[in-house]
């Protein structure tokens, strides 16, 4: 045998050795690394849920799921659906990260940000995101662009948001599949649950996290037929809450779909599966304001979405894992919160993750396995909803059953549940510690805050809309209803960043490209309410004169085509960040912000 066949053949011996070495480990990790399945469910209150108290919603299979579990009755979040999504996927507070609103470009998490998708998936798993992203629509913070290597989400923070593909409304709609629009038929959380049973199965062989993050029961109140009829008759709800415990009821079916599916694939005992909330209900509890009746249940709460008293933030959180001897149907009511579950999972899964960056989440996974207590300590959450955030502004300090709302108001929930009693005066000691903490927090957190700079010139063409344009006073027209409505918008900047020099078009629109409608053309679709859907409106002519483009001290304009679908300008850029300023003036004299641009690098 001569040198160079000796070679060969102990060549063939190493990649054989490498090759055999390499399945082993892998079959290692798939043994003894359980799976991982989060459901958060958007705008779905802790009174939301049949074992939680509330008599007339229908959620056997999640009731059924609490008792196979763990429950977190002292579990809380940010008040608002983004806020808490970025601070469960990066264990960091909400002001930190970039996600204080769920608009105006406040919703778009950081880019330095690590997200639990980069940890699991550098780690070995095999990583999807279904269903409701609200963390950045643009480069480079989409789903597929954040550690999840397989995505199917609607854009914005809801189906039917001004990101969303146009006309979309939880029926027959079209989604992004890893940013690629792709129509689907059925109701938008049966989409979600089956893309999410679809990768169970095709990655059930290693380990994986599956984010199934719903856009359900936010509004609009859509909803199928047979679940609307479950409520019809209940004379003590409104006819909007009847839409919302449908869509509840139609994510319990879901739910019980999923677990059915771990059954079928044997592997619902080394499955992690959590259910949660983003927030208070926005829509479960109602009081006139005339006769004082109550409509709904809050398991005897004050405050819903987006209010700093409990129930805008303490939300259901259960979790089950057969193969981990979690206590069945223990309940645990010591101060836990979304920044823990980060550290948490990492934890169970023997995933060994330090944070580069501050952590204000803690690792409780021997608290769920029932070894240990949680230590004494405090959390804050807050409504902040503005261009930047201020300190002190709706805003909760929590100390185990203690909360200090608003730097002035304290609270124990313990015997006082409905924060009712403001028993400040009686304890000015407790006081004056939750206060400290706040102010020696709130100086870690203010230096992190920033807003992020959205990527341009990685595709050929690229949308930003005024969802994201960084408004002050003033709310952007973040839903299609609003653009519909087209009432003029006050002209506001994106932060934006060239990634490379050269000759770029944009295209300001009224309207969004897959319409195929002219600038200045009404859209007379409108559809009316039905007893389980919203009306759509139709589209509102608006008559432009100039269309203006202002990009760093570069100006231009020109004279708007009202057939045309867009007006176009061109414009050399340099590379790097800058503020991007596109509006048009009507034929009226109002100003208005271009709801859509569209972006194309020019080949040169």
């Amino acid at each position: 045998m001569t040198n160079f066949s000796k070679f060969l053949v102990l060549l063939a011996l190493i990649t054989i050795t490498i090759s055999c070495k390499s399945k082993k480990e892998e079959a290692e990790v798939t043994a003894t690394k359980p799976n991982i399945i989060i459901v958060i469910t958007d705008d779905q209150g802790y009174g939301d849920l049949g074992h939680n108290g509330n008599t007339i919603i229908k959620t056997p299979t999640i009731d059924k799921f609490a008792t196979q579990g763990v429950s977190l009755t002292n579990y809380h979040v940010g008040t608002t659906c983004a806020p808490t999504r970025a601070g469960l996927l990066t264990g960091r507070n909400c002001n930190r990260n970039g996600v204080w609103h769920t608009i105006m470009g406040a919703s778009i998490l950081n880019r330095e940000e690590v997200t639990m998708a980069n940890v699991f998936k550098e780690n070995g798993y095999k990583t999807g995101m279904f269903g409701k992203w609200h963390l950045g629509d643009n480069h480079p913070f989409a789903p597929y662009e954040r550690g999840f290597e397989e995505t199917f989400y609607h854009g914005g923070g809801g189906v039917g948001q001004t990101p969303d593909y146009w006309n979309n409304d939880y029926f027959d709609d079209t989604y992004f599949r890893n940013d690629k629009p792709e129509k689907v038929e059925g109701y938008c959380t049966d989409i979600w649950f089956d893309e999410a049973i679809k990768f169970i199965e095709t990655k059930k062989e290693n380990p994986f996290l599956c984010y199934l993050s719903l856009n359900a029961p936010h509004s609009p109140y859509n909803v199928p037929q047979e679940y609307y009829d479950m409520y019809k008759n209940e004379e003590s709800l409104i006819e909007t809450q009847k839409r919302f415990y449908g869509m509840i009821t139609n994510i319990d079916d879901n739910f019980s779909r999923l677990l059915k599916k771990l059954d079928e694939l044997k592997i619902a005992d080394n499955t992690i599966v959590v259910f949660t909330t983003d927030n208070g209900t926005s829509n479960g509890y109602k009081v006139d304001d005339k006769t004082g009746e109550v409509h709904g249940y809050n398991a005897g709460m004050r405050g819903t979405k987006a209010s700093e008293y409990d129930g805008g933030h303490r939300v259901p959180f259960i979790i089950r894992w057969p193969n981990g001897k979690l206590e069945a149907g223990k309940s645990l009511s010591d101060l836990t919160a979304h920044v823990d579950i980060l550290p948490t999972l990492t934890s169970l899964a023997g995933i060994e993750y330090k944070s580069e960056k501050v952590i204000d989440g803690t690792d409780i996974s021997t608290y769920i396995l029932g070894t240990s207590k949680i230590k004494d300590r405090y959390l804050v959450t807050d409504t902040q909803r503005i261009s930047w955030p201020v300190k002190g502004k709706n805003s909760s300090v929590m100390n185990g059953d203690w909360r200090l709302v608003n730097g002035t108001e304290l609270y124990n929930t313990a015997t006082d549940p409905g924060q009712i009693t403001n028993i400040a005066d009686q304890h000015p000691d407790k006081v004056d510690n939750m206060n400290a903490f706040y102010n020696t927090w709130w100086e870690s957190v203010i230096k992190e805050t920033k807003y992020s700079t959205i990527d341009l010139g990685v595709d050929e063409d690229e949308v930003i809309t005024c969802h994201d344009a960084r408004t002050i006073d003033y709310f952007p027209p973040w839903n299609q209803t609003l653009i519909r409505e087209g009432v003029p918008m006050k002209p506001a900047p994106f932060f934006v960043n060239f990634i490379n020099e050269g000759t770029y078009k944009f295209k300001l629109r009224r309207w969004p490209a897959e319409s195929k409608v002219s600038l200045g053309a009404e859209i007379p679709d409108e559809i009316p309410a039905t007893e389980t859907t919203d009306a759509r409106i139709r589209g509102k002519a608006m008559k432009f004169k100039k269309a203006f483009l202002k990009i760093g001290d570069q100006e231009v304009s020109v004279d708007a085509n009202n057939a045309a679908q867009s007006a176009d300008l061109e414009l050399e850029v340099g590379k790097g960040k800058t503020e991007l300023l596109a509006w048009f003036e009507l034929e009226n004299g109002e100003l208005t912000n271009a709801f859509y641009v569209n972006v194309e690098k020019q080949t040169n």
